[in-house]
């Protein structure tokens, strides 16, 4: 190991992704296992930066909250900030959020402007997201459902939607890969023929 300091940008990323969907969609999953299959990629779970907020954050709740509207962008800047500087450095970012006002999605376009981004909407449905929900260890108690509707009214031809309600991980993966143009590794290809399955420009 050399303490000398080394050049960290090269060659920019071909694009970044983000995944979203209301929860249950099944983003933090398939947008992990979507990072596993390219060369050099990180996934950016956007929750996980509101968890390190030690004091004073605050989540999202169907009642009005204004402090927590603000964190929502906060969150998303932060994100926007590290994965602009991974694409710089070569890694492709995949991001997953819950994203369904046009406000929110416009705020990741313009703040995120390194690379190219795609939109990728995962739409199982409001039942069976509220499915996975329930099967999950620490249940949801909030029923996110609404979102749905909204997801719909507001982000509808924005991206690429995906239905994924019947869909293995494995081939909803394959559908983002076909409709981004991201080429996978060799080395962690999931292993069978690409599956685009319900891949769509809308609802």
């Amino acid at each position: 190991m050399s303490l000398n300091p080394v050049p960290v940008d090269r060659a920019p990323a071909a694009g970044a992704v983000l995944l979203t969907g209301i929860p249950g969609s099944g983003k933090s999953t398939v947008a992990a296992a979507l990072a596993a299959t390219l060369r050099m990629s990180a996934h950016i779970e956007v929750d996980a930066l509101q968890e390190m907020i030690v004091s004073g954050g605050q989540w999202p709740s169907p009642a009005a909250n204004p402090e927590a509207d603000r964190q929502i962008f906060l969150r998303a800047r932060n994100a926007c900030l590290l994965a602009g500087s991974f694409a710089r450095a070569g890694f492709t970012p995949v991001l997953d959020d819950v994203v369904v006002r046009r406000s929110h999605l416009d705020f990741y376009r313009t703040t995120l402007a390194a690379v190219p981004l795609h939109i990728v909407v995962l739409a199982p449905g409001p039942a069976e997201a509220w499915r996975r929900n329930q099967a999950r260890e620490k249940a949801l108690a909030t029923d996110w459902s609404p979102l749905d509707e909204a997801m719909r009214s507001e982000l509808a031809q924005q991206g690429t939607w995906i239905d994924n309600a019947a869909q293995t991980v494995d081939e909803t993966v394959e559908a983002i890969l076909s409709v981004t143009g991201l080429a996978s590794s060799p080395a962690v290809d999931p292993g069978h023929a690409p599956v685009v399955g319900a891949a769509s420009s809308a609802p």
